[in-house]
């Protein structure tokens, strides 16, 4: 018989339930179809049920017929999208995270004020083209990892600033931000945190059962940076193993072969349901006793736009 640590904040958070929110509100409202560009977050779970319910999920605002109702995803768009989306006379709700922005505020003041931004992040990540395209090209450099801060060209005498991809694991955020101190000593730190509070509590919940476990289950689908990194923390505090999956039909019973403690999580764009579901397969096979280990609570929460909030009683 074997247990489960069921890892506690997972799952959704904040930003990501504002933006299913969102296009729930519109399915509901105005009635298919609700165009979305790109994945509205990075989970196949919340995509298949909001394009069954209506949604219609395209690459480019080019595929949304003009005049048409529009979303931009959680990740955020450049100004370039926006400016295209109004020309073509869309109506558009932006459902981009509110944390996310905040980096895109952060990008375009710094590059204002005449500073390069060494941006920590993945370069076809769809936040970090978004935030890139909110300053002018020669103002931005992408900085993916420790290792690639040998490429990174700027002048001594050149402002420098850091910002990051709100999705990355903070220790490694933390290291390429110590590599690039090391070969540019005038670097500025950011003024708070972009590592989302979710993507941190979720790294911190996962360090906190996987020494626990010989093996550890990150709910996740394999697009989802913070659902990737989960894997990494939980190899790096100490799980034996350590697999991404979108739901129990993932669960491979040579993964449990003398396994007495498997760790559970899920990413911040992972539905409720689809942790249950691993629960259950895991349950079947013997891992029916389950603890829940809680590193913090969360009460962030993200307010709709205007004209989607329901009325006050």
């Amino acid at each position: 018989m074997g247990r489960v640590l069921l890892a506690a904040p997972r799952g959704f958070c904040a930003g990501v339930d504002r933006a299913v929110e969102i296009v729930e509100a519109l399915l509901q409202r105005l009635g298919p179809p609700v165009y979305v560009r790109r994945q509205i977050v990075h989970n196949v779970h919340v995509v298949a049920d909001l394009t069954r319910r209506g949604a219609v999920f395209v690459d480019e605002v080019e595929q949304v017929p003009p005049g048409s109702v529009a979303v931009f995803s959680a990740h955020g768009v450049s100004p370039e999208v926006r400016v295209r989306a109004e020309e073509l006379g869309l109506d558009v709700y932006d459902a981009t995270c509110p944390l996310v922005a905040k980096v895109h505020a952060e990008a375009l003041r710094y590059a204002r004020d005449g500073y390069t931004i060494a941006l920590i992040g993945h370069e076809e990540h769809e936040e970090v083209v978004g935030t890139r395209g909110e300053v002018p090209e020669d103002a931005i450099r992408i900085v993916d990892g420790p290792q690639a801060v040998a490429e990174v060209k700027v002048g001594e005498s050149d402002k420098l600033v850091w910002l990051s991809q709100t999705t990355l694991a903070v220790d490694d955020v933390q290291r390429t931000a110590a590599a690039l101190r090391e070969r540019f000593p005038q670097l500025a730190d950011p003024p708070g945190e972009d590592i989302c509070y979710a993507s941190q509590n979720r790294q911190n919940a996962v360090k906190a059962i996987a020494p626990r476990c010989e093996l550890v289950l990150v709910v996740g689908s394999a697009n989802s940076s913070n659902s990737v990194r989960l894997v990494e923390v939980a190899l790096a505090a100490g799980a034996g193993a350590a697999y991404l999956l979108d739901d129990g039909g993932g669960v491979r019973a040579e993964w449990l072969a003398g396994v007495r403690t498997v760790g559970v999580t899920a990413g911040a764009s992972a539905p409720e349901f689809a942790v249950e579901d691993v629960l259950a397969v895991l349950a079947a096979h013997g891992f029916g006793d389950v603890e829940e280990v809680k590193a913090a609570d969360e009460t962030v929460s993200f307010e709709l736009p205007a004209g989607l909030r329901p009325p006050r009683a």
